[in-house]
């Protein structure tokens, strides 16, 4: 598929010819020689160096001057593209947690870690922050149950999440390997631990490109406390065109700036001038073919204009129902921000935006720290809203169609970090073991994947490393993961290229 593998090789620069005689130009003279730069260099008594030099400049001006202008021009747009098989999944929601949230408190119950509790761990293990290091178990402090027909074991702190584990694929052998949080978020969100990458989002989007015209593909709805860590490169689009980059929607009003025009230039005074800006970027990006980041601003002004009633719409959550409005725990302090947020990431993919990714502040699951304290209240903000998420989208028949993702860049470890006393208590960095879960799009239900060693350190079984995951979500969204490519510096790049990847089909629907 062509519109997939866009060639990205560099385009010829010809250097325009000399302008004779002019005292400044390119062709100067030097006391009284008629030199320009090669024939300096060719009679200067400066030796071999000087001939070396000039015989690789000769080099440049004969690829320039024999090099060819692409045979199919390269076109990047958001138009819809034809996946490589039956898609499972049109659009993904990803809830992310970022800073870590603890798969032992969570997730992944350890009842061998009780015997252990406050004792020597029994094994190595792989610190972080060695200078708050301990090697002493620290055992659960909340208790599991099993839930649902499949008897999937939930903490106590989530208990909205248990009565929803029916809907979701539980995968306990998360694998990054990478203990570092800037490392392992370019991990999960580029497939790659280097910076400088397309996201996830933007991947889908260059792949399948949108559903919508007034609205962004890309949407990402950030936290009012803080951007997480690696901030606005979460949702770059890194070296792909710029018109495949996230959209940022503010947690506050107004939550896109300067949408709605003043009273003086609404309706057809503001038509007229769209119009003439219209015309006037498309001559000036006609004089420049190839310019992908003019087209890119140039789409951007234009899908501006358009979303100034369909965004409107749909960040409004005014006319939601009592029901839904409460179902998102917008009755209650704790839950009301981010509920409102899990609101508008449904109604956005009501209307066709393609992802949505939703964050919690900067390291807001990193609980180096009063653990006991701290764990309960993240549990407390996203919990109930995240649930509803999940049973929102299903009573409206878009669950199927819409992969939901909870989770964040790591887990965290067995043992106590900075050990002064248990109210201190807290868990270091993990990213060799931990869990997340997934909801519809083609993820399996009422399941529980992998499994990781009897302190929770290790993935042990199943192992799912962010190169496994990202190939399983293209699966489902109708990609081949070693044909979603894009050619940069000579080399096929895609989402999944460093490692050897495979689609997890455990995790899948028959």
């Amino acid at each position: 598929m062509n519109c997939l593998q866009p060639q990205d090789r560099p385009r010829s620069h010809h250097r325009p010819a000399p302008h004779q005689g002019s005292p400044r130009s390119a062709d100067t003279t030097l006391e009284g020689f008629d030199a320009s730069r090669r024939r300096l260099l060719a009679h200067g008594a400066i030796g071999v160096p000087a001939i070396a030099l000039a015989w690789m400049l000769a080099r440049e001006d004969a690829r320039a001057e024999t090099s060819r202008p692409e045979l199919v021009p390269r076109v990047h747009d958001l138009l819809p593209k034809k996946p490589h098989h039956e898609p499972r999944a049109t659009a993904m929601i990803s809830l992310w947690m970022q800073g870590g949230p603890s798969q032992v408190d969570l997730l992944d119950p350890k009842p061998q870690m009780a015997r252990f509790d406050g004792k020597t761990f029994p094994g190595k293990i792989k610190y972080d922050n060695a200078a708050q290091a301990s090697s002493r178990v620290l055992a659960s402090p909340w208790s599991f149950r099993r839930y649902g027909e499949s008897g999937t074991d939930v903490s106590e702190l989530l208990p909205n999440l248990a009565g929803i584990v029916d809907e979701i694929s539980v995968v306990r052998s998360m694998h990054t390997g990478v203990n570092n949080h800037g490392q392992s978020i370019r991990a999960l969100n580029s497939g790659a631990t280097i910076g400088g990458r397309p996201a996830l989002g933007s991947w889908l989007n260059y792949g399948l490109g949108a559903e919508c015209d007034n609205l962004p593909a890309f949407v990402a709805l950030i936290d009012p406390g803080q951007l997480p860590v690696q901030g606005v490169e979460n949702w770059s689009n890194g070296w792909l065109p710029s018109i495949y980059q996230g959209t940022v929607v503010r947690p506050r009003e107004p939550r896109i700036l300067n949408l709605t025009p003043a009273a003086h230039l609404a309706g057809a005074p503001q038509r007229r001038s769209l119009t003439l800006l219209r015309r006037l970027n498309r001559r000036h990006a006609d004089r420049r073919p190839g310019n992908d980041d003019l087209e890119a601003r140039i789409a951007s002004f234009d899908l501006a204009a358009r979303m100034q009633l369909a965004a409107s719409d749909a960040l409004d959550i005014s006319r939601e129902s009592d029901a839904t409005r409460k179902l998102y725990g917008l009755d209650h302090d704790e839950t009301r921000e981010y509920g409102s947020r899990c609101l508008i990431a449904r109604r956005l993919i009501e209307r066709g935006v393609r992802f949505v990714q939703i964050y919690t502040q900067n390291q807001y699951w990193d609980h180096h720290g009063r653990i006991i304290e701290a764990l309960p209240r993240s549990c407390r903000k996203t919990d109930r809203p995240a649930a509803a998420l999940v049973r929102d989208l299903k009573d409206r028949g878009l669950l199927d169609s819409t992969v939901v993702h909870w989770g964040g860049e790591m887990g965290r470890l067995p043992v106590v970090q900075n050990d002064s006393g248990r109210k201190n208590f807290g868990r270091d960095h993990n990213t060799y073991g931990f869990s997340m879960w997934l909801a519809g799009g083609g993820f399996r239900k009422g399941h529980v994947h992998g499994s990781t060693d009897d302190f929770g350190h290790h993935a042990v079984e199943g192992p799912v490393t962010h190169h496994d995951y990202h190939a399983t979500l293209l699966h489902l969204f109708g990609l081949d993961h070693e044909k979603v490519t894009y050619e940069r510096g000579g080399r096929s790049r895609s989402l999944v290229d460093e490692k050897p990847a495979r689609i997890v089909e455990e995790l899948l629907e028959s």
